[in-house]
């Protein structure tokens, strides 16, 4: 058997609040990259993972794409993101296109963020999509180019377009700095307002092959994860309240399902 570029990774997230009151949130987390040319093969190989059925860990093409609910065109989720990687100036050669997400466990997923990692057939990063979803059932991506890189750590910036918490408000920008998947990951994200930072998220992990036996071991470490994942969430949004941060109301999504970073290189190289 060929070995597999799809892996598991396993790490924590820590979310600092900043203003207008200090407030923190840390949870552990196990995370799949999954490469998506491997999708098909890693159903047949795995036994605890499966393609769009039931499975204790599995992948549904629904949960992706630029319509929450709905599964990608007919070519397929990888199709779906070079066709975006062609609208925002890019030429794609059919290199890897990896999703870090997390896998639906017991049925069950909700994914704050995935994010894809777009490679040329070299096997350079050409691109990052990140994919956000909130708990009111929107769904909302940023795309954004790869630039030259001073070092093996990515940093871009978008303004944001979209509603997430009701406890943020929507003139604020995003500035993330990403260790793209190897041994380890990292992905962390400052929200910032006119008047400094307001959030920090970090998720770091370390990486493991994605086998039958990582994964017993990760349903035993991270027990109905997806499920808890969702009740903090809401458990933390009760904590802010009684902390005394208003709520924003709930704007219309962005009439795009993504949002295009331009490049400032031609042709986005």
């Amino acid at each position: 058997m060929s070995e597999l570029r799809s892996a598991l990774y396993a790490g924590t997230v820590r979310h600092v609040r900043l203003k207008p009151r200090r407030h923190r949130l840390a949870y552990r987390m196990v995370s799949v990259l999954l490469d998506l040319d491997e999708l098909e093969d890693l159903s047949r190989r795995l036994w605890l993972f499966s393609r769009n059925r039931f499975n204790l860990f599995s992948f549904h093409d629904r949960d992706h794409g630029s319509e929450r609910g709905r599964p990608p065109s007919a070519g397929g989720l990888k199709a779906e993101v070079e066709a975006l990687l062609r609208t925002a100036g890019l030429a794609p050669d059919g290199g890897a296109v990896r999703l870090l997400a997390m896998p639906r466990i017991l049925g069950y997923a909700f994914n704050p963020l995935s994010v894809y990692f777009c490679h040329r057939r070299s096997g350079e990063l050409m691109a990052v999509l990140y994919e956000v979803n909130n708990t009111f059932g929107q769904r909302h991506s940023y795309l954004i180019p790869v630039e030259a890189a001073d070092g093996p750590v990515l940093r871009q910036h978008a303004a944001k377009r979209f509603h997430v918490s009701p406890f943020m408000d929507m003139e604020l920008t995003y500035a993330f700095r990403v260790l793209p998947p190897g041994d380890g990951l990292a992905v962390a994200i400052l929200v910032s307002g006119a008047d400094g930072p307001v959030l920090s998220a970090v998720h770091t992990a370390a990486r493991r092959p994605l086998t039958d036996r990582q994964l017993a071991r990760a349903a035993f470490a991270y027990p109905l994860l997806t499920f808890k994942v969702v009740a903090a969430i809401h458990w933390e949004a009760l904590w802010l309240w009684a902390k005394g941060i208003g709520l924003r109301a709930r704007p219309a999504p962005p009439a795009a399902a993504v949002s295009i970073v331009p490049s400032s290189r031609p042709g986005g190289r």
